[in-house]
């Protein structure tokens, strides 16, 4: 695998990030971005043991959604 792919969203009601990789049950949060990008490399690390390819990339797609009234 060379490539794992995270959908990030604001957590619009506690503050923060929330990611979720696409595909897999990674799922992950931190209170500001460089938090979440420690955690999330964390959180890839423990999913991926010695027996399974980890990703040579992780790539972060932040998502926001804009709702016009």
């Amino acid at each position: 695998m060379s490539e794992i792919i995270f959908e990030v969203r604001e957590d619009e009601v506690d503050g923060g990030y929330n990611a979720m990789a696409l595909g897999y049950g990674i799922h992950t949060q931190g209170d500001t971005l460089e938090e979440l990008r420690a955690m999330v490399k964390e959180a890839v690390d423990c999913y991926f043991d010695e027996t399974m390819e980890a990703p040579r990339v992780i790539r972060l797609h932040f998502v926001r959604d804009e709702v016009l009234a």
